[in-house]
């Protein structure tokens, strides 16, 4: 299960599901649809902010650049 905690996990998920994406071109708001999408995703959207979101971009930026 997934909560809006696991940015890491997240980025991870949507990474995978999303592998061509131009980090770029990517809104807030599709990190939030396609984030409600992962199967494992189980917390209140209600919850979602911009910090948390954001956090989630981060981690994924980290993830496919890596130091």
């Amino acid at each position: 299960m997934l909560t809006w905690d696991d940015s890491f996990a997240i980025a991870l998920a949507l990474r995978d599901q999303h592998p061509l994406i131009d980090l770029e071109n990517v809104s807030l708001e599709m990190i939030y649809h396609w984030t409600l999408e992962i199967p494992e995703f189980e917390d209140d959207p209600v919850l979602a902010n911009d910090e948390i979101l954001t956090a989630i971009v981060q981690e994924w930026l980290e993830e496919i650049n890596p130091l």
